[in-house]
């Protein structure tokens, strides 16, 4: 029955159905492998992404490289040929791959043409399924994580992030908050006993999600059932629960950030209150008006940033809105005071109604061209998994849509009911601060001169 559908999917892939990006053929093996199987509108090529469901966010902060090495060790060889046998394997069949490691997920990034995506999804299997994992294999990843992540982690690097110095602004309030850890993750004492333990814990079929987007082969549901259809499944490991606030911070902290400088940046951070509906989409819409409104009193109004932005992040269980200015130095005191004038503004007449329905409607037009070939949708799949269900994908302009002006407003008056943080990040000195400390060096040389001279 699956192929029978699936070959009512492929003959209706040249008209508009196809082209509804939001109908997937998906189902589940036996094994319990979740497939997303899409016909593209690029011809003779497919775009796969393996999504294992194991992140940094998985692990305690002494270990959060795991997934990371793991995904690295991954690519280090499946025959004698090592690495580079393997690499070459995939350049004759056309192919290019990568892997990424994020907080939630890791994820097998694959370009194929479509006459061997059978061939290509084989080698992936093999990957998975039959790399060695040796001490040599190890130590050479582990030495590419360590580039990744920026270098050696000298004690000097880490005495500056156990001072609150080597952060972004985000970053250190949420380090502060406790939700984040304080300093890099270090791979050196990871051990391939580990390793083992998290291909075995997590790298099962019942705990990946294979999307495949693009000129899709015939036979493709028969050939998946008949591969990966036989990986075992094991019983599911817990996820780690995301942090929350810890311990309190402070309202405002001043951030070194370089040696000289004349600039300077602005950042009032807010959590993100729980709302009952429209979550997402609520602060989406409320994100791209404070974006308007900053650009709009920043640049335009009072010319004193270049390109002011509102921002939204995630971390652990709290999300974050905040509000952001690039400045001069000299100009921060009165950039303080126009956003104190904006939140005190939104707080007493709420939204612009004409405002925010012109940025609604932009941001609902956007959805129409957001997502282009088969490389974006698969990327597009890839992000919104948990949106999928009966095979459909929710469409985010409908839920744009369906966002009021009054739920904004009440969202944006939760948010900016709070104090917020406001961080600063500046260099250590002013190049006025550098010109009066080498005049005040140079007049104490000429004065211990004078005075040596005089005592002569």
């Amino acid at each position: 029955m699956r192929c029978l559908l699936f070959a009512c999917l492929l003959l209706g892939s040249t008209c508009s159905f196809a082209l509804d990006r939001f109908q997937v053929e998906g189902y589940r093996l036996p094994n319990g492998l979740q497939l997303l199987l899409k016909p593209g509108s690029e011809r003779g090529h497919v775009a796969i992404r393996l999504v294992v469901g194991v992140g940094l966010d998985d692990f305690a902060c002494a270990d959060k490289e795991l997934p990371h090495l793991l995904e690295h060790l991954l690519f280090s060889g499946i025959d004698a040929s090592g690495e580079g046998g393997l690499e070459e394997r995939m350049q004759a069949l056309g192919g290019e791959w990568n892997a990424y490691t994020s907080n939630a997920d890791t994820t097998f990034v694959i370009e194929t043409p479509a006459n061997n995506q059978r061939k290509v999804l084989d080698l992936l299997l093999a990957l998975l399924t039959q790399t060695r994992i040796d001490d040599n294999a190890i130590s050479a990843a582990k030495q590419v994580v360590e580039r990744e992540d920026g270098g050696h982690y000298s004690h000097l690097q880490r005495w500056l992030d156990r001072q609150d110095l080597g952060h972004t602004a985000s970053n250190q309030l949420a380090v502060e908050l406790g939700l984040k850890c304080p300093e890099r993750a270090q791979v050196e004492h990871l051990t391939r006993e580990q390793l083992e333990k998290l291909r075995k814990e997590w790298y099962a079929p019942n705990n990946m999600t294979l999307i495949i987007v693009g000129e899709l082969d015939r036979l493709l549901p028969a050939y998946l059932e008949r591969t990966y259809g036989e990986l075992k499944a094991i019983d599911p490991t817990e996820h780690l629960p995301l942090p929350e606030i810890q311990h309190p911070a402070l309202d405002e902290r001043n951030l070194i950030h370089g040696w000289v400088g004349g600039g300077a940046k602005l950042h009032w951070l807010f959590p993100e209150p729980a709302l009952d509906d429209q979550y997402d989409e609520t602060f989406d819409l409320l994100k791209d008006y404070l974006d308007w409104a900053l650009y709009r009193q920043l640049r335009l109004a009072h010319g004193l940033s270049y390109g002011p932005w509102a921002e939204r992040e995630v971390f652990g269980g709290v999300g974050f809105l905040s509000l952001n200015a690039d400045l001069e130095r000299d100009d921060l005191p009165q950039a303080r005071q126009v956003l104190e004038d904006l939140k005190a503004d939104l707080l007493k007449n709420g939204l612009d109604p004409a405002g925010f329905e012109r940025l609604k409607q932009a941001a609902i037009a956007r959805q129409a061209w957001a997502v282009q070939g088969n490389s974006g949708l698969a990327d597009y799949y890839w992000s919104a998994i948990g949106d999928y269900e009966d095979g459909h994908f929710d469409d985010p302009a409908k839920r744009l849509q369906a966002v009021t002006l009054d739920q904004a407003n009440q969202a944006l008056h939760k948010l900016l009911e709070e104090q917020g943080y406001i961080r600063i990040e500046k260099p250590l000195l002013s190049y006025d601060e550098v010109l009066w400390l080498l005049a005040g060096v140079l007049g104490l040389m000429v004065l211990m001169g004078w005075r040596i001279r005089h005592k002569k």
